[in-house]
């Protein structure tokens, strides 16, 4: 992408990343072929977007501007999903699904559910003893709101 000025006549390349929610889907028809359009309501870019020191992408949608430019071209669009803060309400963090190449998959069996990509808080997860490996006997069950039968155990007779 190119960004420059009016009074700057020097180009400076550089990625500007605009977030939104899709208010609008629009279907252009010219009869011989259609175009999908989406109207968004846009972030404000100076104060609506921040990144934390995680290095999560926030927004927040109370903030929101290109009111005069709502509309983009289908194609232009990525697909991203908010997840609320936690901390503080007003921002969410912005999460988006890698891109996969469905062309190249022949058969099926290499198909895979999408991931979520995030950073993860934590580097390891915490060992547990695995259920398949408790032997029976440490295994105890007790139920103490009702009256029971007790049955004895006809092997131990």
């Amino acid at each position: 992408m190119q960004i420059v000025s009016a009074k700057d006549q020097n180009l400076v390349f550089g990625e500007l990343c605009f977030y939104g929610i899709i208010t609008e889907i629009r279907d252009l028809d010219y009869t011989m072929f259609r175009i999908p359009v989406f109207k968004c309501d846009w972030v404000d870019n100076k104060n609506g977007i921040k990144v934390d020191d995680l290095g999560f992408t926030l927004v927040d949608f109370s903030k929101i501007a290109h009111k005069s430019d709502p509309f983009i071209l289908a194609s232009q669009a990525k697909q991203v999903f908010y997840v609320q803060d936690q901390l503080d309400p007003r921002w969410s963090v912005v999460l988006s699904t890698p891109q996969k190449d469905f062309l190249d998959m022949e058969g099926g069996e290499d198909f895979v559910d999408n991931s979520i990509e995030h950073h993860p808080f934590i580097g390891t997860l915490p060992q547990i003893e695995a259920f398949d490996v408790m032997d029976d006997s440490d295994a105890t069950c007790m139920q103490g709101n009702c009256e029971g039968i007790w049955i004895e155990n006809k092997s131990s007779m």
